[in-house]
């Protein structure tokens, strides 16, 4: 009988270690499928609207300008009815080029006043149904002419992106990304150290060497941080 009872015992004390155990083991189980399946919180924003408003086109252009630039800065550009206006004055060294509502993307430009005189006749080439080449060859006969000058160290900064919608809280547009030319005219890789091909990401290079339109490309990384 005493051996009985012992076996029973030790029986008992087996079942209720292994249903310990199962326990702890289904609890840990459970806590590592959470922690595997639960998806990762991302952040996004919701409040990107359509470029739909003069009000719009102005904010979102003056994003290509220096922050602290941005206030005094002349706007212009075509306007919500397809006219070509100032979309708003300014009175320091900026002119900001605004993004064309009729186009696909979105695409503003900032730039000194000085490069106005070149800038103004490559749109006036343009509209006159003149192609990339044309324009770019008469520019460069003009500006040897002394017609207009390009002022060496001139820069022209470009904010674009492949989406027309913004937040209209911070005027920053969706997938919009800034670059920047740093104007040279005549200059050469030879003359500047710098290769007539990006290196790689964010390195600057030299574009249309030896003419007119000869200028730094500087194109930064992407700014992950939305």
């Amino acid at each position: 009988m005493k051996h009985i009872i012992t076996a029973l015992i030790f029986t008992g004390l087996l079942i209720s270690c292994n249903s310990s155990d199962k326990t702890n083991t289904t609890i840990q189980n459970s806590e590592t499928t959470e922690t595997t399946t639960k998806p990762t919180p991302t952040e996004t924003n919701n409040n990107f609207t359509a470029i739909d408003s003069d009000e719009a086109l102005i904010a979102t252009a003056l994003m290509a300008a220096p922050e602290a630039s941005r206030a005094n800065c002349k706007v212009i550009g075509y306007n919500m009815a397809g006219e070509f206006v100032t979309l708003k004055e300014g009175d320091n060294e900026f002119i900001v080029l605004a993004d064309d509502p009729k186009k696909n993307g979105f695409s503003a430009a900032c730039y000194h006043k000085d490069l106005e005189p070149f800038m103004a006749r490559g749109r006036a080439l343009k509209a006159e149904g003149k192609k990339h080449q044309d324009i770019f060859d008469i520019r460069e006969e003009e500006m040897k002419a002394g017609k207009f000058t390009i002022p060496t160290g001139a820069t022209l900064h470009i904010y674009s992106g492949p989406k027309a919608e913004y937040d209209p809280e911070t005027a920053k547009v969706d997938d919009a990304k800034l670059r920047y030319v740093v104007y040279l005219p005549w200059a050469t890789a030879a003359s500047t150290g710098l290769p007539e091909a990006p290196v790689a990401s964010n390195h600057p290079w030299i574009m249309n060497p030896g003419t007119h339109r000869a200028h730094i490309m500087i194109s930064p990384l992407a700014d992950d941080n939305k």
